[in-house]
C-alpha cells in the first residue's frame, strides 16, 4: 500500500467531523505545491514532505492536530498556530469541532516551511555545491 492509499484509509476509517477535517487539511496542503509528498511514518502518521518535512497530522479524542517540523522557525500573521507555542522547534495547530478552516492561511503557511526547508538544504550543501549553484546563476 502506498503512502497516499493509507492516508485515504486512515481517513475513511474516520466516520465524524474529524475525517472531514482531516481530509480539508491534506487537500489544502497538497493544493499548496504540486511538488509535495505524502509519507506514512511514525506507525501510522501521515507525513508531508518537500525537502525536508513540512507537517504531520493526527487524529486525537476532540481535535485534529497538525504540527510544523519547523514551525518556531515560520512567520504566522493569520496567526493559525494555536499549540506547541513553547517549543524550540515545533508549532501546531489543534482543530476543534466547528471550527473553520482557513485554506488560504493555511498554504500560506506550508509554503513559508517549503521555503525554510529549501534554504535550510543551501545552508547545509557543501560549498563546492554552492559555488556551482552561483556560477551556474552568472551565465
Amino acid at each position: 500500500m502506498t503512502p497516499s492509499e493509507s492516508i485515504d484509509q486512515l481517513i475513511a476509517g474516520i466516520t465524524d467531523w474529524r475525517g472531514k477535517t482531516f481530509a480539508s487539511i491534506r487537500k489544502t496542503i497538497l493544493e499548496a505545491d504540486p511538488e509535495i509528498i505524502e509519507e506514512w511514518k511514525w506507525m501510522g502518521s501521515p507525513v508531508w514532505s518537500r525537502d525536508g518535512m513540512i507537517a504531520v497530522a493526527n487524529a486525537h479524542k476532540g481535535k485534529v492536530k497538525l504540527t510544523f517540523a519547523h514551525g518556531a522557525n515560520l512567520e504566522d500573521p493569520d496567526k493559525l498556530f494555536n499549540a506547541g507555542l513553547d517549543g524550540n522547534a515545533r508549532r501546531a495547530i489543534d482543530f476543534l469541532e466547528g471550527d473553520k478552516l482557513n485554506g488560504p492561511a493555511l498554504k500560506k503557511l506550508v509554503r513559508a516551511a517549503i521555503e525554510y526547508n529549501q534554504i535550510k538544504l543551501k545552508k547545509n550543501a557543501p560549498a563546492s555545491t554552492r559555488a556551482k549553484a552561483h556560477k551556474g546563476k552568472e551565465t
